[in-house]
């Protein structure tokens, strides 16, 4: 039995409407995965400004130490 034309119609939006579908979940997967990962870089840069100024600290803490102020 042929397949009539309002029924190949359905087929053609019912495929293309999935299509469309899958391909918007792909890219929404990207920019998900993408700002995932920023956020990812920017925490891992606080964290090394996070360390370098606690390296910063203790150094200058050191450098009193070891060379009291004469007054």
């Amino acid at each position: 039995m042929a397949l009539s034309r309002r029924e190949i119609v359905k087929d053609v939006m019912q495929q293309s409407t999935e299509a469309a579908i899958a391909t918007a979940g792909h890219v929404a997967a990207i920019i998900f995965e993408s700002a995932r990962k920023i956020t990812t870089e920017i925490g891992a840069f606080g964290t090394e400004i996070f360390e370098i100024s606690e390296a910063s600290r203790r150094a200058g803490e050191d450098a009193e130490s070891t060379n009291p102020a004469t007054d």
